[in-house]
């Protein structure tokens, strides 16, 4: 392995960005700097956010103005009349207004915090979930999708904020110079990769989609080039990501990572008895030194024991469900991508054992060493997802490791992850909030807003694609 990184968008020296810094300065090519201003928001199993990022359109660099987070538990309870059409992989009702009223007040909140002007300073929004893991049907996820725009419109956002320009006239004068929409068409690839073909083979692919361009972004404030090939690993509630191959002008999305991931650690914590029974997660009890005084030694074989229950393999064929991902393994393996995917006995019905688990440790080792634990425990899944991976032979030579998600960068994970990566990676990257991230590019290239001389598209050490894709798109039409 030649490098490894752990980057935050923190990192990125945003508390001296303020409005008075758009329009200054001068990048590569020596035109003003322009900000690309996104709001990635996102609907989580556990956590409802809006961040808000700042994208230089020169060099490539997206800094942060704002991350409120709020917990997915809080949305209120329905009211007489209201509908539940879905809820949470930990049982939270959803309806249609209340996803929207949570929606509109954690976006008006980061609004008034980042200090932007909502109609001059916002330039799009995209909006996610990875609530459909726990979703029963089409039609649930379609009234999720619905919501989510309610509440950005009750905030306040225009629709034409939501949604990709036509013209390169479309788009307000500032980033006119930026645009390559009078070259080439946004053709649904995301940084050069294009998603399984036919059906949708996993219920969260936008979460992947997502994460695999955020990590890429991430990797611009390091040196190590995180283009194609790549692997990409989201460690939220559930688990997203991606295995990419090494073709031009676009890569294929070879392989899929689905089930469960943060959930896993949440089951644990919540044997200690000081959490939320219902949504109760690791990140309610974390803090720096948590794990001071902990007896790494004892965590790894107590980490043993909690995989005992951990499900780790290819999908089977006979699986519509994965780890409570909803999944169509035969749609995948028609279209060549291998579904992996991580379980806790049957789609999470072995979640109550690893609470009993978790209170077996905490009663024996305490808070500290449990949380050791659990770092050894995400370490463990990612080491059996690329063992998995590579037995089915879907890594290829050369390929770069991404990892993201709050159940996989917290604490020594890094360190054992890149243990673990060793034997088959080139580098290993690790991004918090790559789906973010990811939301800006993919806001960039909806509007065709590539750089050329910094490219995010394209293969490790290569050019830009931009030709490429004019003859592609020429030829078909």
């Amino acid at each position: 392995m030649a490098k490894s990184k752990y980057i935050t968008i923190e990192d990125a020296k945003m508390a001296t960005f303020t409005k008075k810094a758009v329009g200054q300065g001068y990048g590569t090519s020596l035109r003003p700097d322009v900000y690309y201003i996104v709001a990635s928001v996102e609907l989580g199993n556990t956590t409802t956010k809006c961040i808000l990022t700042a994208t230089n359109l020169n060099t490539s660099r997206t800094y942060l103005l704002d991350k409120t987070v709020k917990m997915t538990r809080d949305i209120r309870p329905p009211k007489k009349g209201e509908r539940v059409f879905g809820e949470t992989v930990w049982h939270v009702e959803l309806t249609k207004e209340s996803v929207s009223e949570m929606v509109r007040d954690t976006i008006l909140e980061s609004i008034k915090r980042s200090k932007i002007d909502m109609e001059k300073d916002l330039d799009f929004v995209v909006r996610s979930t990875g609530v459909t893991a726990g979703f029963a049907s089409p039609e649930e996820v379609g009234e999720l999708i619905i919501a989510l725009a309610d509440g950005c419109l009750d905030a306040g956002i225009p629709p034409r904020k939501m949604s990709p320009a036509i013209s390169k006239e479309a788009l307000p004068k500032k980033l006119q110079e930026f645009t390559l929409l009078d070259k080439v068409m946004f053709d649904g690839a995301v940084v050069s990769v294009i998603p399984p073909t036919g059906r949708s083979v996993v219920a969260n692919e936008m979460e992947g989609e997502l994460v695999t361009a955020g990590i890429k972004a991430g990797a611009k404030w390091t040196e190590i080039d995180f283009r194609n090939p790549c692997v990409s690993m989201d460690f939220g509630t559930t688990l997203a990501g991606r295995i990419v191959n090494n073709d031009q002008p676009y890569a294929r999305t070879i392989g899929n990572f689905c089930g469960l991931a943060g959930a896993i650690s949440d089951a644990v914590i919540r044997g200690t008895e000081k959490v939320d029974k219902r949504g109760g997660a690791a990140l309610d009890l974390y803090s720096r030194d948590i794990l001071k005084k902990a007896d790494w030694k004892a965590a790894l074989e107590y980490a043993k024991q909690v995989h005992e229950y951990v499900d780790i393999r290819k999908v089977p064929e006979n699986r519509d469900r994965f780890g409570t991902v909803p999944v169509d393994p035969s749609a995948a393996y028609s279209a060549g991508t291998t579904l992996i995917g991580c379980d806790v006995g049957v789609n999470g019905d072995k979640l109550d054992e690893l609470t009993k688990v978790g209170h077996r440790i905490y009663g024996e080792a305490g808070i500290h060493t449990l949380f050791a634990t659990l770092d050894h425990v995400s370490a463990l899944v990612v080491k059996r997802l690329i063992d998995e991976a590579a037995d089915e032979g879907v890594i290829e030579e050369g390929s770069a490791l991404g990892v993201t998600g709050r159940a996989g960068i917290t604490g020594k994970k890094p360190e054992f992850v890149m243990e673990y990566a060793k034997p088959y990676f080139k580098d290993v990257l690790f991004v918090s909030d790559a789906l973010a991230l990811g939301a800006a590019v993919m806001a960039r290239c909806m509007n065709s807003m590539g750089t050329t001389k910094i490219p995010l598209g394209g293969r490790q050490g290569g050019p830009c694609i931009l030709g490429q894709r004019k003859k592609l798109q020429q030829k078909g039409k």
